[in-house]
């Protein structure tokens, strides 16, 4: 959630009227084709989940999604920069306080590095609080003869390989919106309590730095040690800096989901997803002519789209004139997730396109997915050096067309897990063998995550040499 200075997030100003959203053109989505969806409508327990969630509180609030399209907006504009961190897929086992505040400790830990190598805010934003649905290449799955329908995330099913566990079950929307709200609310006492304090945050960053592996950061990280101790020198209003805002966000991947938590705003009328402040629509699900676009271009909230390195320029201008036909400033952000080998063929002709066409949209890089190879024993995996050239492609394609390369959207956790090769301190396959936690995607861990911030923070640096 946002949790600065937004002392009205719970006035009636901003909340949402209670109960099922009703508003012309919601439910169109429902008489198009969709993908990705659980096979849960017969289901005994279907009608009284969607029931239910149809009436508890909303999430996020309609005022702190508007905060959030302003700050983007400056992003669009080249003033501000987002970084969007979080789980490949959520757990409810991984809901803990500890892995949550890990989670938030890194992030914070990156935007400090980041502000200081970009010289203006960055927008904290996790992939957390509700990223518990992932689509999947294939129904079902086999095992030694034995085939069941594929793990879709804590959401849908188990990940345990046993026909109980992995059944459809819509009871766990109910248990994935209850584990969601305990989440937001460990992120408000972690963004507002004084955790996020900015000289706690660098201090942290100084143990990063400590290690050998990573002395090559050690300059920039005395800098921004000059910097902050000028600030307080200069009496700068530190309790004003111990808060943070944080926001929420996932993929809108079950439109039952969605659907049931979007509310009707009480000042202007229009349907907010209360399910999360920023919602993307995937690269699977991003079909004109789909539900999932179709929906959510009929909410309030930011939305982002990601786009392939099979995406066409006609695509992108197709998708802003569905979701952006005002063409308003931080409403639409593309997330490019090309590959190291494609970004710097693939991207230029999308923004150029974009560009000359006026519409104002957020470019942020997602150097993961593109990226995802399978290691020599067995393990999904990503090569940190692959990742990092696929950040230094956007930047550079964004530098040479005079654009903005606005954000970083980054799978990673704020523990020391074996998941990604490489990095500074290297991880090794072996490592796997003990340290890959991660029920999907691989994530960067903790330190590599840290080093990522470093490196693209000296090339915003240099954006401006």
């Amino acid at each position: 959630m946002t949790y600065t200075p937004v002392d009205n997030a719970l006035d009636s100003s901003t909340a949402a009227r209670p109960g099922a959203a009703d508003y012309p053109g919601l439910d169109d989505w429902r008489s198009l084709p969709i993908a990705q969806q659980p096979s849960w409508r017969e289901h005994p327990g279907y009608a009284a989940a969607v029931a239910e969630l149809s009436m508890v509180p909303p999430l996020v609030f309609a005022g702190e999604v508007d905060i959030l399209r302003t700050r983007l907006a400056a992003a669009a504009q080249g003033k501000a920069f987002l970084l969007q961190g979080g789980d490949c897929a959520e757990t409810f086992d991984g809901a803990t306080a500890d892995k949550i505040s890990a989670r938030v400790k890194t992030i914070l830990q990156m935007a400090v590095v980041l502000t200081y190598g970009a010289s203006v805010p960055v927008i904290k934003m996790g992939r957390m609080a509700g990223q518990f649905a992932k689509p999947r290449s294939s129904n079902d799955e086999t095992r030694e003869g034995q085939t069941l329908p594929a793990y879709r995330g804590d959401m849908v099913n188990g990940y345990d390989f046993t026909p109980e566990s992995r059944e459809h079950n819509p009871a766990r929307m109910v248990r994935a919106y209850h584990t969601s709200a305990s989440t937001l609310n460990l992120i408000r006492a972690f963004t507002q309590g004084g955790f996020a304090d900015l000289r706690l945050v660098h201090h942290w960053n100084k143990g990063f730095t400590s290690n050998p592996a990573h002395s090559r950061y050690e300059s920039l990280a005395r800098e921004i040690d000059r910097a902050v101790r000028f600030m307080d020198a200069c009496g700068a209003d530190f309790e004003a800096l111990k808060r943070v805002e944080f926001f929420a966000s996932h993929e809108a991947l079950l439109l039952d989901y969605e659907r049931a938590l979007t509310r009707i705003d009480s000042r202007t009328g229009q349907p907010y997803d209360t399910s999360g402040h920023f919602l993307w629509i995937g690269e699977r699900t991003r079909d004109l002519d789909s539900a999932h676009v179709e929906f959510l271009s009929k909410v309030r909230n930011p939305i982002g789209v990601k786009l392939g390195p099979n995406t066409k320029p006609e695509d992108a201008l197709a998708l802003i004139d569905k979701l952006d036909p005002d063409r308003e400033p931080g409403r639409l952000t593309f997330i490019t997730r090309m590959g190291a080998n494609n970004i710097r063929e693939k991207l230029p002709p999308l923004v150029e396109r974009v560009t000359a066409s006026g519409a104002q949209v957020l470019w942020v890089t997602d150097p993961m997915h593109g990226n995802t190879v399978t290691s020599p024993n067995g393990y999904k995996t990503r090569n940190f050096d692959d990742v990092m050239d696929e950040v230094r492609g956007f930047f550079e394609v964004h530098n040479s067309l005079g654009t903005f390369p606005g954000g970083l959207h980054v799978e990673m956790t704020g523990d020391d897990v074996a998941e990604c090769l490489g990095g500074a301190d290297p991880i090794d396959q072996e490592a796997f063998l003990e340290g890959y936690e991660s029920v999907c995607d691989p994530r960067l861990n903790h330190m590599q995550s840290l080093e990522m911030a470093f490196l693209v923070a000296g090339a915003l640096s240099r954006q401006g040499d």
